[in-house]
Formats: C-alpha cells, sequence, structure tokens
C-alpha cells in the first residue's frame, strides 16, 4: 500500500534512537529498497506487508515479496522516524515477531521433550517435586506449601535449564508453563533472560497461586491479555498466530462423567500449524466448529464402546492397528471408516501442540487419547489468556532496542 507521510498511521512512540528502530525492523525481517526520487513522489512510502502470517517461516515470507518498504531516496529523518515508528505497530510486524517466537518455542520444547528426567506425576501426590536433593540445589526456592508455588532462587536460566536437563515431576500445567518460560528463555538468550526478567516475575506452581505473584504469564507483571479462547482472531490472522499459544483441551460434561481425573484436562502450547490446518481454520472460523466436530466423533466412538480394550481407541484411530481394525465386525468398521474421515480433516493432523508428557503430537492424538481415558464426556478445546502480543511483544522490542543503544555507547 503506498502511504502518505502526512497521513502516516498512528504508531507507538519508541524512545529509541532512529538506527535502532531501522535495525531492529530488519532484525525482524522487513527489507527497505530505496527508490529514486524520479520513479516515486517524494512524499509517498510504499508498504507492502504481504500475508507473512500466512507462511512457514521468514525465508518463504520474503521470498513471496512479504515485508518489504520502498521508500524514496533522501528521505528526511523526521519522515523516516515515523515510518518506523508505524512499522513497529504494524499487524505485519507481529507476523515477523511471531516467527521468532514460533521458533524459540520449538527450541525450547524440543529440549524439554529431550529430558527424560521431567517426568509425569498427578496433581493429587504433588503438584511439583524435585527429587531427593530438594529444589534449592535446582535453582528454585518455594513460595507455597506442597509444592505449590516456587520462584528461581538464582539466575532464571538456571532455573530453566534444571527442566531441560535435571530431574523433575510434574502434571501438564507445569509443563505448559515451563514451555511458556523457555520459550521467553530461547527468545531473548539465557543472559538476555536473566537481564530482562525479575526471578519472581518467573513463578511456577497452581495457576491460581500465578495469579496473586508478578508472574508474566499470569500475575501482575502479564500486563494486558488477549482474549481469543476460540481462536476466532488468531485463525483470521494466519498460522504465526499460533504459534506458542497456550491452551486446553477439557472436558464438556462435569466431574461425574471421568473416569480417570489425571486426564480431566490436557494444558499444551502450539508447536507448530500447517498450511492447511490454518486454512481449515480460517475457513471455519476458529475452534468451535472442531469442537461440535469432537462431539460427533465421541458419538460414533460410543457406538465402539462394546469392542473396548486397553488403549483401544490410540490403536485403532491413531497407530491404526490393522488386526484390531480387521477384527471389528461390518457395522463397526463402518463406524471406524467415518472415524478415520473426521480425523482426516487437516486441522486434526496437522495442529502440533505440546503436552506433558505426551510430547508433541497433533491435536487428533489428544482427541483420540482421551476417548480411552473418559469415553463418558466430549472435550474441548480452548486458547488460554496470554500476553505474547501485548505485553510480552513490547517487552521484546524494548528489550532488543536497549540492546541497539548500549551497543552504540554514549
Amino acid at each position: 500500500m503506498a502511504m502518505g507521510l502526512a497521513h502516516a498511521a498512528t504508531a507507538t512512540a519508541w524512545a529509541a534512537p532512529p538506527h535502532c528502530k531501522t535495525r531492529l525492523l530488519q532484525e525482524l525481517g522487513w527489507r527497505f529498497v530505496p527508490v529514486a526520487a524520479s520513479k516515486i513522489e517524494a512524499s509517498t512510502i510504499e508498504i507492502h506487508p504481504g500475508a507473512p502470517c500466512d507462511r512457514a517461516d521468514l525465508n518463504e515470507a520474503q521470498a513471496a515479496g512479504d515485508l518489504m518498504v520502498k521508500i524514496p531516496s533522501g528521505l528526511d529523518g523526521r519522515a523516516r522516524g515515523r515510518l518506523d515508528d508505524t512499522l513497529l505497530a504494524h499487524p505485519a510486524t507481529v507476523c515477523a515477531y511471531d516467527f521468532r517466537l514460533g521458533e524459540a518455542t520449538r527450541r525450547a520444547v524440543d529440549r524439554l521433550v529431550a529430558n527424560r528426567g521431567f517426568r509425569f506425576s498427578a496433581v493429587q501426590v504433588g503438584w511439583i517435586g524435585f527429587g531427593p536433593t530438594g529444589s534449592a540445589r535446582d535453582g528454585w526456592r518455594p513460595i507455597a506449601w506442597f509444592g505449590r508455588g516456587y520462584r528461581p532462587s538464582g539466575a532464571n536460566s538456571r532455573a530453566i535449564e534444571t527442566f531441560y536437563s535435571g530431574q523433575v515431576r510434574g502434571e501438564c500445567g507445569l509443563g505448559r508453563q515451563i514451555a511458556q518460560y523457555a520459550t521467553q528463555a530461547e527468545l531473548y538468550g539465557m543472559d538476555g533472560f536473566d537481564a530482562e526478567f525479575d526471578a519472581d516475575e518467573i513463578v511456577i506452581g497452581t495457576f491460581n497461586r500465578l495469579h496473586s505473584t508478578r508472574s508474566i504469564l499470569l500475575g501482575s507483571s502479564a500486563g494486558r491479555f488477549a482474549h481469543d479462547g476460540r481462536a476466532v482472531a488468531a485463525a483470521r490472522q494466519g498460522r504465526q498466530a499460533f504459534m506458542g499459544r497456550p491452551g486446553f483441551v477439557f472436558h464438556v460434561f462435569d466431574r461425574n462423567s471421568l473416569d480417570d481425573l489425571n486426564n480431566q484436562a490436557e494444558n499444551f502450547v502450539v508447536y507448530d500449524v500447517s498450511a492447511q490446518a490454518a486454512a481449515a481454520l480460517r475457513r471455519h472460523g476458529g475452534f468451535e466448529f472442531y469442537n461440535r466436530r469432537n462431539r460427533e466423533i465421541w458419538q460414533l466412538a460410543r457406538t465402539l464402546q462394546p469392542y473396548r480394550s486397553k488403549r483401544f481407541f490410540e490403536r485403532l484411530l491413531h497407530e491404526r492397528d490393522p488386526a484390531l481394525r480387521a477384527g471389528l465386525p461390518a457395522d463397526a468398521q463402518r463406524s471406524v471408516a467415518r472415524l478415520d474421515a473426521e480425523l482426516a480433516d487437516p486441522f486434526y493432523r496437522g495442529f502440533e501442540i505440546y503436552v506433558h508428557k505426551q510430547g508433541v503430537k497433533p491435536v487428533g492424538f489428544h482427541i483420540v487419547r482421551l476417548l480411552d481415558r473418559n469415553p463418558r464426556t466430549p472435550f474441548r478445546i480452548e486458547l488460554a489468556l496470554h500476553n505474547l502480543e501485548t505485553t510480552l511483544l513490547q517487552r521484546y522490542f524494548s528489550h532488543r532496542l536497549k540492546a541497539c543503544e548500549r551497543r552504540r555507547g554514549p
């Protein structure tokens, strides 16, 4: 789009030298192309944001011509400053930041999954357990009884490293929290993570405990939240708008319908989203379409209850055990064919989430797995409250701008 400087959109006024704002934009992937004054009006800037949120990564976005700005040669400093402020607040810049956030999420999750010492335990036997050496040796100190709250006792990075390589146990809510904090550690680098965040902003524990702390996830340092539980906004924006987002899969009917309380819900962060899954979510307007499909999947699965055995649905629908399938009568095989058709949807196959201790799996796996654990209720999927594109984006940009100023010196 062409933008006359006199009509520039209102943007955040970042307190930083102009060259640092330009450098940050370039770090995020924006390309500035000077154009001779004879080929462009002296007061005109052409911003070509493209559709970066729909791309797999920054390389694909730039290859498609996204994140490009054509500027007249000799643009004066004040005009360039207004342009930089406008771009820092541009929706395409948020998508560019989401590329980095997604990469940081995948690095963090991959390290958590690789640590066999990070084990699962049910909430009923203690929310967090640091083993015989206790939390102090692992870089955490308790702030609540019965393992329900901890903060780093020293460097934030050391506390995160415990979950990358130490012996710790916890349930999936802890896994989600650590994945969220570790994503910030990977985004900033460990030194930056230590410098940017106070220890009492990195709090783990029950979600209720976090609300009364300074936690950057849910406490007083969290700032402004995005309210997009049904993923309507994220689906409209594109696949990168899901990266690193926290969420949960939870039961629809009341607790009386639960057979396995330890699997009444699954907390997750989004690991990756395929182009096909993102297109399906956009086409259907978010999660609610799939929550209705989840109920229909559950109703179909109910017709197969007489044939259930251990891990029946997981083996039948995820592993596609040929012997199990062949042994079913004709009417049951027809139900299986219908279930296969439902679960072939790109959302169920290409929307990948991290759940402790299941690792990284497509969301369809979790819907199938819960048919075994709690067969008397369907399940829903929603995004949780988060501040990834509000408070945490602002803090990351400010951190990068301050780092640039320090490099330049007085």
